[in-house]
């Protein structure tokens, strides 16, 4: 079976003046990591749910000129047994570029075969 693995990545960013410029830092120095290599990686900035109004936001919190930013990195997983072996190898495979960076599986969704 084929796969679409999406983990959640908390990234951190120092010395930023706006939550604009975390995001744009964040996935830099994300795609850096993962390129030329996994360039079949997908990042993006992650969303979250405000608990107060239910309004989706950007997965970034600031202080202080640093941000904790939320990303999703996304790739395709062909031949996997399952979804928790595919959760492994997503896991696996973007873990070792994105060394002690905490990830997360956010989803896992199975890929139609196209005929």
């Amino acid at each position: 079976m084929d796969y679409k693995v999406t983990l959640e990545a908390a990234w951190p960013v120092k010395d930023v003046k706006s939550v604009e410029d975390a995001m744009s830092v964040a996935i830099a120095e994300a795609g850096k990591r993962l390129n030329p290599k996994l360039s079949y990686v997908d990042v993006e900035v992650g969303t979250t749910i405000c608990p107060a109004c239910e309004e989706t936001l950007k997965s970034v919190f600031m202080a202080a000129n640093t941000a904790l930013v939320g990303l999703r990195l996304e790739m395709k997983v062909f031949n996997a047994e399952n979804e928790e072996h595919a959760s492994r190898i997503a896991k696996s495979v973007i873990g070792k570029a994105l060394k002690n960076v905490p990830l997360k599986v956010a989803e896992v969704r199975e890929i139609e075969k196209r005929e």
